[in-house]
């Protein structure tokens, strides 16, 4: 520990301190998913739970026609339409992690934040 810790530690009172360790509760990847619901984009956070899902089932879909054509027409266009739910799926996974992501930094910063207007106070 260091210098400013324990000069943080001291500053604060008890429901900051309260306030502090519910902020060093480890945060599961179940828990930050529920967290991205919320907020003034937890809409589209929903919307893009349920598109995932239904990208998934169509995905699931289109590859199970691909492997079960008769001819190679059809084979390659169930393919193409299993490699293209498999390129959006993964688009709106990389969109739906850096929101998790963003409201972990955020989270961060509000702490500092915090312990900076207290610090200011003493």
């Amino acid at each position: 520990m260091t210098n400013i810790d324990d000069t943080i530690r001291g500053a604060l009172d008890e429901d900051d301190k309260a306030f502090l360790a519910s902020l060093d509760e480890d945060r599961g990847m179940f828990r930050q998913i529920g967290d991205s619901m919320s907020g003034p984009l937890g809409g589209w956070a929903k919307f893009s739970f349920a598109l995932a899902i239904a990208i998934g089932i169509g995905l699931a879909y289109c590859f199970y026609r691909a492997v079960t054509a008769d001819a190679l027409q059809p084979m390659v266009g169930w393919g193409m339409a299993t490699l293209g739910l498999l390129i959006m799926q993964g688009f709106l996974k990389e969109w739906m992690f850096a929101r998790m992501n963003m409201l972990t930094v955020l989270r961060e910063v509000k702490r500092l934040q915090l312990q900076v207007s207290m610090l200011e106070k003493r």
